[in-house]
């Protein structure tokens, strides 16, 4: 990427990391990654161009698949999108099936101290790292939203000494709960045949919305046959009774799945209307870099 020469050293350090899948644990992800991981734990560094040394807000891409695996169109292109915002973007290839909670979630949020943690090698604000998912990927974004600590400062890895908790979230046709309009198939292989009833209520993440839940940008289609409407609707209910910031839109029609939407005119216009909301968060310009 492009950079304005005010800050060498950080800008050979991200350009020797850009475009390149970096593993999220060294030695090896908790409980192991396993021979059947596929794939395993990494994050994709995608910078903006540079027009000022200013340090930049960041976002960390979670793609979407059921829990089962990850959809390209989800990832890369998404981040190519927030760097035109002049957004950096992170990424997230995170454990899937037939990996278990809570390996998603140690996987996000290991993502999360890690941009905290390098923040200054990257030119990254550390006060500025939202989250971004898709269907089950935003599951899991709003999983590391609700779930989120500050970090151990005891910590002898200094990356979990930082927050894992996301400044912002962006849920796109996003699993958000685990009751009678869930997703089957993202609840099986998240937990499993026979969840225990309090572990699927406490990923049901409408019941974990509190005061200190971060601000969410949501949109889904009112006829997804996917993942139902309801899944925004009751998250985004339980946002407004718990005071916190949100935008949420639905779009008459389209199927699930849709990423950017830039086949759809009508519903690709979430993109507009999210840049818009991340400019108002102090997230990219709204328009370009």
């Amino acid at each position: 990427m492009a950079d304005d020469g005010s800050q060498p050293g950080t800008a050979r350090a991200r350009d020797a990391v850009d475009g390149v899948a970096l593993p999220l644990w060294a030695g090896g992800p908790p409980g192991g990654a396993g021979e059947a991981a596929a794939p395993r734990p990494e994050l994709i560094p995608c910078f903006a161009p540079r027009r000022d040394p200013a340090p930049r807000p960041a976002v960390v891409v979670c793609p979407g698949g059921g829990y089962a695996g990850l959809a390209p169109h989800e990832g890369l292109p998404v981040a190519r999108w927030l760097c035109g915002l002049g957004v950096d973007a992170f990424v997230l290839r995170y454990r899937v099936a037939p990996h278990r909670h809570p390996a998603p979630l140690q996987d996000a949020q290991r993502a999360l101290r890690t941009v905290r943690h390098r923040a200054g090698e990257w030119g990254v604000d550390p006060g500025r790292v939202g989250i971004l998912g898709f269907s089950a990927g935003g599951h899991l974004a709003a999983t590391a939203g609700t779930h989120g600590d500050p970090g151990n400062a005891a910590a002898a890895d200094p990356v979990e000494r930082q927050s894992s908790r996301p400044d912002l979230m962006v849920l796109c046709y996003a699993v958000l709960t685990f009751g009678p309009f869930g997703h089957e198939g993202s609840l099986r292989n998240l937990l499993g045949p026979d969840a225990p009833p309090a572990l699927r209520a406490s990923l049901s993440l409408e019941t974990r919305v509190r005061e200190d839940t971060p601000a969410a940008f949501l949109w889904h289609t009112a006829d997804d046959q996917g993942v139902p409407v309801e899944n925004s609707l009751l998250f985004a209910m339980a946002l407004r009774r718990a005071g916190v910031p949100f935008a949420l839109h639905v779009f008459e029609h389209g199927r699930h799945g849709l990423g950017l939407a830039e086949e759809d005119p009508d519903v690709g216009a979430w993109t507009v209307r999210c840049a818009a909301w991340l400019a108002a968060h102090g997230f990219g310009s709204g328009g370009g870099a």
